[in-house]
């Protein structure tokens, strides 16, 4: 059975860092493309970074040079590390297991950036 959980959330000051974590069940990391998306109110949601199998790791524009994503397969877990914060970074975040089928969600964990 396939289950994400995202933790690490919170409120951080603008120019703070904050670490995300996904954990993982019925999943094999070395396999699949995770990934992160955010959604703040009234906008879309979007990517923010993914990970393949191999490592391969994309970043969107939005957050390049501040944002890196990692993954541990041992403990099939898939990480965002967030440095350098903005107020417009502040939105629910997601992890994402991706898949022709739709994939499978987290249920998300709230960042705010506030001073």
């Amino acid at each position: 059975q396939v289950q994400l959980v995202e933790s690490g959330g919170g409120l951080v000051q603008p120019g703070g860092s904050l670490r995300l974590s996904c954990a993982t069940t019925g999943t094999v990391l070395s396999l699949v493309t995770m990934a992160w998306y955010r959604q703040a109110p009234g906008k879309q949601r979007d990517l923010v970074a993914s990970i393949t199998g191999n490592g391969t790791a994309i970043i969107a524009d939005s957050v390049k040079g501040r944002f890196t994503i990692s993954r541990d397969g041992a403990k099939k877990t898939v990480y965002l590390q967030m440095n350098s914060l903005k107020s417009e970074d502040t939105a629910v975040y997601y992890c994402k297991r991706e898949g022709q089928f739709g994939g499978y969600w987290g249920p998300g964990t709230q960042v705010t950036v506030s001073s």
